[in-house]
C-alpha cells in the first residue's frame, strides 16, 4: 500500500467512528520520511501506537545506525501521545531488533517506545524480551509490551507476561483467539488452555500450509469463501491468488476443522465465478 492509500485508509476509519485508540497502523518504511509521515498522522489522530519495521533496505547496517534511525523518527514526529511498538521480522525484513538497542532507545524515549512484536517464530527470542523488559517500570507506563505474532505462541507469552497477539489469522479467526487470551489473562483454573491453544494451532497450521501460495492469499480466500464473495480473493503483485483447486483444498481443510458443511461448495462457486472473470 502507499503512504496515500495508508493515510486515506486510517482517516476512513475513523470517520467511521472506529476508535483510534484502538488502532495501531503499521508506519514503517524503506523511506525514512516516510515513516515519518504516517507515524505522524496516526500520532495526530490518537492511535493507541504506532507498529514500526525497521528500515530494510539495506541488511547489515549497525545498531548505531538503527538506534539514530528510530530516535529520528521520535524527535521529528516531536508528539508526546506517540507510541511505538518495534516490529522484529526478520523472516522479511532481515534487518532485526535486539534486546541491547531496545534498552538504548528505552534510556532514551521511555514515553515513546511502548513495546514489540516479536514474529521471529522463535520462542526463545521472544523469552528473552520479556525476560529482559516486560517488567521494566518506566515513566508513566509500567513494562514493555511484547506480542507475539502467532498466535500459537500466545498462552506462552499471557504466562510470562506478554501483552497478546497481533496475529494475521486474527482476521478470521477472532473469537478463538481472544477467547484465549481473556482466559489466559484470568488465570483461570477451570479452563483446558491448552487444549484452547492446540485448537488454534491447527487453524493457524491451515493458512500457513505450503499448499497454498501465501498466508495472505489463503486467509483472503477464506473471506471470500465466507462472505461469498470472490473479489476478497483478488491480492496485488508479487502476490498470487490461490486457484480454484487450491480454493477447494483450503475449503476442505476449514470443513475438517471447523466442521462447516457448506464451505467447500462455497470455494466450488467462488472458483467458478474467478474463471468467468
Amino acid at each position: 500500500m502507499s503512504t496515500d492509500e495508508r493515510i486515506s485508509l486510517l482517516d476512513a476509519l475513523v470517520a467511521a467512528d472506529i476508535d483510534p485508540s484502538r488502532m495501531m497502523p503499521g508506519t514503517g518504511c524503506c523511506s525514512f520520511t516516510e515513516t515519518v509521515e504516517l507515524t505522524t498522522h496516526a500520532a495526530k489522530h490518537g492511535c493507541a501506537g504506532v507498529l514500526m519495521l525497521p528500515p530494510f533496505y539495506y541488511k547489515d547496517v549497525s545498531e548505531e545506525g538503527l538506534y539514530r534511525y528510530f530516535s529520528e523518527v521520535v524527535q521529528r514526529v516531536g508528539d508526546p501521545r506517540l507510541r511505538i511498538y518495534l516490529y522484529h521480522i526478520p523472516p522479511v525484513a532481515i534487518v532485526g531488533i535486539t534486546p541491547k538497542l531496545v534498552e538504548r532507545l528505552l534510556k532514551a524515549y521511555p514515553d515513546a517506545i511502548a513495546g514489540m512484536k516479536d514474529s521471529s517464530g522463535e520462542w526463545n527470542n521472544t523469552k528473552t524480551f520479556l525476560d529482559a523488559f516486560a517488567e521494566t517500570a518506566r515513566p508513566a507506563r509500567t513494562g514493555f509490551d511484547v506480542f507475539v505474532g502467532s498466535e500459537s505462541f500466545l498462552l506462552a507469552n499471557m504466562r510470562n507476561g506478554g501483552a497478546g497477539t497481533i496475529s494475521a489469522t486474527a482476521n478470521v479467526n477472532p473469537a478463538a483467539i481472544h477467547e484465549l487470551y481473556a482466559v489466559a489473562s484470568a488465570v483461570s483454573a477451570d479452563v483446558d488452555l491448552e487444549a484452547q491453544q492446540a485448537r488454534l494451532n491447527i487453524v493457524r497450521e491451515v493458512f500457513s500450509s505450503r499448499k497454498f501460495p501465501s498466508m495472505i492469499a489463503a486467509l483472503k480466500q477464506a473471506i471470500a469463501i465466507y462472505g461469498n464473495d470472490p473479489e476478497w480473493a483478488r491480492v496485488r503483485p508479487p502476490l498470487v491468488e490461490l486457484t480454484a483447486a487450491q480454493a477447494n483444498v483450503l475449503a476442505a481443510d476449514l470443513n475438517r476443522v471447523n466442521g462447516m458443511s457448506e464451505i467447500e461448495g462455497k470455494a466450488t462457486r467462488v472458483g467458478a465465478s474467478e474463471r468467468r472473470q
